[in-house]
C-alpha cells in the first residue's frame, strides 16, 4: 500500500484560516479589478500590445472572482463539496484557467518590455493591435488545452468513513493520464516562466548598466514593471509549488506516510490564498505597466476630490443659509 490509499480527510485547519483570507481577497479584488476594467475600456484610447495583454490579465482575474465564492463556502463547510460533481470540474477549471492565464499574459507584459529596451529595434516591436490579439487568442487556445482535463475527469474525492466528498485537482486516488497532465502543467507553468521572467530582468538590469540609461524615467519605469511582475509572480505562486512538490512526493511514500501527506495537503490547500493574491495585486501591474492607466487612475482620483468639494461647498452654503 503506498500513501495514494491514504482516506482523505476534511481539512479542519484549513477551513478555520483560509475563508476569512479568501472573503478579503474577493472584496479587495473585485473593486480593483471593476475600477481597472472600467479604466481599460472607458479610459483607454490607445490599445498597444501591452495594454492588451493586461486587458487580458483583467479576464482571467473575472474567472477567479466568479468561481472564489464557491470555494469559500466549501471551506465554510469544513472541505465539504455540495454543488455536485460537474460544477466541482467547471470551479476547479476555471480557477486552474485564472492561475495559467494570468502567469501567461504576466509573462507576455514583461516579455514585451524586454524586447523594446534590449533589441529596440527588432520586428517585433512594431506588432499592431491585430497581431497581438492573435498572440493573446493563442495564450488563451492553449491555456483551455492544457486545463482541459480537469471537465473531463472525475474530481470528486470520497471519504467512505464519513460519507461525504471533497472537490481537489490534486487526489491521491490513483490518478488519471489527464490529471497527470495536469501536475506537469502545473510544475511547468511555474519554472518555465519564471526562468523566463529572472532572464528578462537580469538582461534588462545588464544592458541598462553596458548603455548607462539606468537613470532615464522611461527606462525606470520599464524595469520596475519587469521587477514588479517578477515580485507578484514569486509572492503567488512558490507556496502552492513548493507545498504542491512535497504532497506529489510522500505520495509515492509508503502507508506510514499518511500524515505527513495529510498535513502538506492542508499547506497546499492554504497556500491557495498566495494563489488568489494575484487577482488583488494585480491592479499593481497596471499602474507600473500602462502611463496610460496611472493618468487614468490620476483623474479619477481628481473628480472624486471635485466631487467631494462640491458636496463639501453645497453643505456650507445650506447651513449658512439655514442660519
Amino acid at each position: 500500500m503506498n500513501s495514494s490509499d491514504c482516506e482523505p480527510t476534511p481539512q479542519n485547519l484549513t477551513a478555520s484560516i483560509l475563508p476569512p483570507v479568501l472573503i478579503t481577497e474577493l472584496i479587495i479584488g473585485l473593486p480593483g479589478n471593476l475600477i481597472a476594467l472600467c479604466i481599460f475600456c472607458y479610459h483607454l484610447r490607445s490599445w498597444r500590445p501591452n495594454i492588451l495583454f493586461l486587458f487580458n490579465l483583467i479576464v482571467a482575474d473575472f474567472l477567479l472572482l466568479v468561481s472564489l465564492p464557491f470555494r469559500i463556502d466549501n471551506y465554510l463547510q469544513s472541505d465539504y463539496w455540495r454543488f455536485g460533481n460537474a460544477w466541482c470540474r467547471i470551479n476547479l477549471f476555471m480557477l486552474a484557467v485564472n492561475r495559467s492565464a494570468s502567469i501567461g499574459f504576466m509573462t507576455a507584459v514583461a516579455v514585451d518590455r524586454y524586447f523594446k529596451i534590449v533589441h529596440p529595434h527588432l520586428k517585433v516591436n512594431k506588432i499592431n493591435s491585430r497581431q497581438a490579439s492573435r498572440i493573446a487568442c493563442f495564450i488563451w487556445i492553449v491555456v483551455i488545452l492544457l486545463r482541459f482535463p480537469l471537465l473531463t475527469n472525475d474530481l470528486l474525492v470520497e471519504n467512505t468513513t464519513m460519507s461525504t466528498s471533497y472537490c481537489r485537482s490534486f487526489s491521491g486516488k490513483n490518478p488519471s493520464l489527464g490529471i497527470k497532465l495536469h501536475y506537469m502543467v502545473y510544475v511547468g507553468e511555474f519554472f518555465l516562466p519564471l526562468m523566463l521572467l529572472l532572464f528578462c530582468s537580469i538582461r534588462i538590469f545588464c544592458i541598462l548598466r553596458q548603455r548607462q540609461m539606468n537613470k532615464v524615467k522611461k527606462v525606470q519605469r520599464a524595469i520596475r514593471t519587469v521587477l514588479v511582475i517578477v515580485g507578484v509572480f514569486i509572492i503567488c505562486f512558490l507556496p502552492g509549488i513548493a507545498t504542491g512538490l512535497a504532497s506529489l512526493y510522500l505520495q509515492k511514500l509508503g502507508n506510514s506516510y499518511c500524515k505527513a501527506y495529510t498535513l502538506t495537503g492542508q499547506l497546499f490547500t492554504m497556500s491557495i490564498g498566495f494563489t488568489y493574491l494575484n487577482s488583488v495585486l494585480d491592479p499593481v501591474i497596471y499602474c507600473f505597466s500602462s502611463s496610460m492607466f496611472r493618468n487614468a487612475i490620476k483623474l479619477y482620483i481628481n473628480r472624486l476630490r471635485l466631487v467631494e468639494l462640491e458636496l463639501v461647498l453645497r453643505r456650507s452654503t445650506m447651513s449658512a443659509s439655514d442660519g
